[in-house]
């Protein structure tokens, strides 16, 4: 579809596809809402656009990835692909702030940059849509589930937390707070995945998430309680 106000991105994918496949394309611009219903119908297909190689009709640009051997993710599939790019650009973020602030991206300082920008990151991807998130995390978190509002609380709190770390200030809040929502989120994640063997979406990167509730959301938590262990324990050492 290429209309005035229009222009089909899945369309322009196929075309771009096909190209770097080493096909020559004959690109056939749908330019009206009545010719693009029109092709619809003597094709008896419901979405466009179309893809045909040598007159045999593959289909949209999903099916022109499938037909390639590319890699098709379907709505509602589960992928580790949002977290693992968030927990990346964490540690690169935590890499960067040590450079900067140090000089050096060899310091333990790094590593607590890592986990305190993680948190706010997370936190962030949760506070994009509080109602949906809380929704998702009552499947499982068993505070949530016996004082509802505490689902609305714990994307600030989590959010707070990471920034205070990063600061590097009042951590007298910071600790105990990381400390209560890490510990809470480890057992009920813990009693849902390995004890109750349910298999559940986890809410961590937000109430759209389609990444599996388990190891990466354990260890997640694991990491926020140990860190809210970690920072006091370390100002208590420096200021003596």
């Amino acid at each position: 579809m290429v209309m005035p106000g229009h222009v089909c991105p899945y369309g322009l994918k196929a075309v771009d596809l096909l190209r770097r496949k080493g096909y020559q394309v004959d690109d056939h611009h749908l330019t009206s809402r009545e010719q693009t219903e029109a092709f619809k119908r003597e094709h008896d297909v419901e979405t466009t656009p179309q893809v045909f190689i040598q007159s045999e009709r593959v289909g949209g640009y999903d099916a022109l990835r499938k037909h390639f051997g590319l890699e098709v993710v379907e709505e509602g599939d589960t992928t580790y692909r949002p977290v693992v790019a968030l927990f990346v650009v964490a540690a690169l973020l935590g890499l960067c702030v040590s450079w900067v602030a140090f000089g050096t991206v060899l310091t333990i300082r790094s590593v607590e940059f890592f986990v305190a920008i993680a948190m706010t990151l997370l936190g962030l991807q949760k506070l994009k849509d509080v109602e949906s998130f809380s929704t998702m995390f009552l499947n499982y978190d068993l505070l949530a589930r016996r004082y509802v509002p505490y689902g609305y609380f714990y994307p600030y709190a989590e959010t707070a937390a990471g920034l205070l770390m990063l600061a590097g200030v009042l951590i007298w809040v910071a600790a105990p707070l990381a400390l209560f929502i890490g510990s809470v989120g480890a057992v009920s994640v813990f009693k849902a995945v390995y004890i109750d063997k349910r298999e559940l979406k986890c809410a961590c990167v937000g109430g759209d998430s389609q990444v599996p509730l388990g190891f990466v959301s354990l260890t997640e938590n694991l990491i926020m309680v140990a860190m809210a262990v970690w920072m006091p324990l370390r100002m208590f050492v420096l200021s003596h």
